[in-house]
Protein backbone atom coordinates (compact mmCIF):
# COMPACT_ATOMS: atom_id res chain seq x y z
CA UNK A 1 0.00 0.00 0.00
CA UNK A 2 1.93 3.32 -0.85
CA UNK A 3 1.95 6.42 1.51
CA UNK A 4 -0.27 8.73 1.98
CA UNK A 5 0.32 12.21 3.27
CA UNK A 6 -1.95 15.34 4.29
CA UNK A 7 -2.15 18.67 2.71
CA UNK A 8 -1.01 20.33 5.81
CA UNK A 9 1.66 18.01 6.24
CA UNK A 10 5.14 20.30 7.06
CA UNK A 11 6.73 18.61 3.92
CA UNK A 12 4.24 19.62 1.09
CA UNK A 13 4.17 23.14 -0.02
CA UNK A 14 1.06 25.17 -0.91
CA UNK A 15 0.47 27.19 -3.37
CA UNK A 16 -2.17 30.36 -3.26
CA UNK A 17 -3.83 30.50 -6.95
CA UNK A 18 -6.08 31.98 -8.20
CA UNK A 19 -9.43 30.40 -9.78
CA UNK A 20 -9.99 32.82 -13.35
CA UNK A 21 -12.43 33.22 -16.46
CA UNK A 22 -10.74 32.18 -19.67
CA UNK A 23 -11.62 33.02 -23.53
CA UNK A 24 -14.82 33.73 -24.60
CA UNK A 25 -17.08 30.91 -22.73
CA UNK A 26 -15.65 31.97 -19.31
CA UNK A 27 -14.26 28.62 -18.55
CA UNK A 28 -11.93 28.17 -15.60
CA UNK A 29 -8.38 28.19 -15.56
CA UNK A 30 -5.77 28.60 -12.32
CA UNK A 31 -3.75 31.14 -12.14
CA UNK A 32 -0.33 30.17 -10.42
CA UNK A 33 1.58 33.72 -8.93
CA UNK A 34 5.04 34.61 -10.91
CA UNK A 35 6.93 34.10 -7.33
CA UNK A 36 5.56 30.39 -7.67
CA UNK A 37 5.98 29.16 -10.89
CA UNK A 38 8.98 27.90 -10.41
CA UNK A 39 7.83 24.48 -8.46
CA UNK A 40 5.84 24.42 -12.14
CA UNK A 41 7.94 23.28 -15.04
CA UNK A 42 6.12 25.68 -18.39
CA UNK A 43 4.82 23.21 -21.16
CA UNK A 44 5.18 20.00 -18.88
CA UNK A 45 2.32 17.28 -18.65
CA UNK A 46 1.78 16.27 -14.65
CA UNK A 47 -0.76 14.90 -12.58
CA UNK A 48 -3.55 16.84 -10.34
CA UNK A 49 -5.31 15.19 -7.71
CA UNK A 50 -8.92 16.79 -7.28
CA UNK A 51 -11.00 15.32 -4.65
CA UNK A 52 -9.77 11.67 -4.47
CA UNK A 53 -9.11 11.91 -8.36
CA UNK A 54 -6.38 11.74 -10.35
CA UNK A 55 -5.93 13.45 -13.63
CA UNK A 56 -3.73 14.81 -16.16
CA UNK A 57 -3.26 18.76 -16.83
CA UNK A 58 -0.92 20.67 -18.58
CA UNK A 59 1.43 23.25 -16.90
CA UNK A 60 1.61 26.46 -19.48
CA UNK A 61 2.22 29.67 -19.18
CA UNK A 62 0.12 32.47 -20.04
CA UNK A 63 0.73 34.75 -23.03
CA UNK A 64 0.05 38.50 -20.99
CA UNK A 65 2.50 37.28 -17.89
CA UNK A 66 4.23 35.58 -15.46
CA UNK A 67 3.31 33.01 -13.72
CA UNK A 68 1.99 29.10 -14.68
CA UNK A 69 -1.72 28.54 -15.43
CA UNK A 70 -3.56 25.47 -14.97
CA UNK A 71 -6.77 25.44 -17.72
CA UNK A 72 -7.95 21.43 -17.56
CA UNK A 73 -8.11 18.62 -16.24
CA UNK A 74 -8.10 15.46 -18.14
CA UNK A 75 -8.44 11.68 -17.18
CA UNK A 76 -5.82 10.60 -19.56
CA UNK A 77 -2.34 12.22 -20.55
CA UNK A 78 -3.26 11.96 -24.73
CA UNK A 79 -6.39 14.21 -23.80
CA UNK A 80 -4.41 16.45 -22.15
CA UNK A 81 -2.31 16.96 -24.88
CA UNK A 82 -4.79 17.27 -27.11
CA UNK A 83 -7.36 19.08 -25.15
CA UNK A 84 -10.02 18.87 -28.51
CA UNK A 85 -10.25 15.55 -28.22
CA UNK A 86 -11.88 15.14 -24.35
CA UNK A 87 -13.69 16.60 -21.93
CA UNK A 88 -12.05 19.63 -19.55
CA UNK A 89 -12.80 18.17 -16.16
CA UNK A 90 -12.10 21.38 -14.44
CA UNK A 91 -15.10 23.05 -15.01
CA UNK A 92 -16.73 19.86 -12.78
CA UNK A 93 -14.54 20.23 -9.67
CA UNK A 94 -15.43 23.69 -9.84
CA UNK A 95 -18.86 23.25 -9.97
CA UNK A 96 -18.61 20.77 -7.41
CA UNK A 97 -16.59 22.97 -5.17
CA UNK A 98 -18.81 26.01 -5.26
CA UNK A 99 -15.16 28.16 -5.67
CA UNK A 100 -16.14 31.05 -7.72
CA UNK A 101 -14.41 33.23 -10.37
CA UNK A 102 -11.51 35.59 -8.38
CA UNK A 103 -11.42 33.21 -5.33
CA UNK A 104 -8.26 31.50 -3.80
CA UNK A 105 -7.60 27.88 -4.77
CA UNK A 106 -4.51 25.82 -3.17
CA UNK A 107 -2.17 24.05 -4.98
CA UNK A 108 -0.25 21.38 -3.13
CA UNK A 109 3.25 20.57 -4.52
CA UNK A 110 3.46 17.09 -4.40
CA UNK A 111 6.48 16.22 -6.31
CA UNK A 112 7.65 19.09 -7.86
CA UNK A 113 7.24 18.58 -12.25
CA UNK A 114 5.12 15.60 -11.59
CA UNK A 115 2.34 15.73 -9.56
CA UNK A 116 0.13 18.16 -7.59
CA UNK A 117 -3.13 18.59 -5.51
CA UNK A 118 -5.96 21.15 -6.11
CA UNK A 119 -8.35 21.92 -3.31
CA UNK A 120 -10.53 24.55 -1.84
CA UNK A 121 -9.29 26.87 0.66
CA UNK A 122 -10.08 25.72 4.28
CA UNK A 123 -10.36 21.96 3.17
CA UNK A 124 -7.58 19.07 3.87
CA UNK A 125 -6.93 16.76 1.52
CA UNK A 126 -4.91 13.35 1.32
CA UNK A 127 -2.62 12.28 -1.47
CA UNK A 128 -0.86 9.04 -2.56
CA UNK A 129 3.20 9.63 -1.75
CA UNK A 130 3.76 9.16 -5.80
CA UNK A 131 7.20 9.27 -7.04
CA UNK A 132 8.40 10.52 -10.48
CA UNK A 133 10.08 7.86 -12.88
CA UNK A 134 13.45 8.68 -14.11
CA UNK A 135 13.73 10.04 -17.71
CA UNK A 136 13.96 6.87 -19.69
CA UNK A 137 10.66 5.53 -17.73
CA UNK A 138 8.87 8.60 -18.36
CA UNK A 139 9.79 8.90 -22.33
CA UNK A 140 8.22 5.05 -22.16
CA UNK A 141 5.07 5.48 -20.50
CA UNK A 142 5.02 9.13 -22.84
CA UNK A 143 5.54 6.75 -26.22
CA UNK A 144 2.84 4.16 -24.54
CA UNK A 145 0.26 6.80 -24.05
CA UNK A 146 0.56 8.66 -26.72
Amino acid sequence: MADRISSDHASLPTVRATLVRSGALDRPKVEIPADDSGQFPADELVRVVADDTEYRARIESPLAADGREIRGLYETPRLARNPDEGENLLGEWVEATGVEFGQSVLVDVIEPGFKYGLREPGQRAFYDATESPDGDLADIAEQLDG
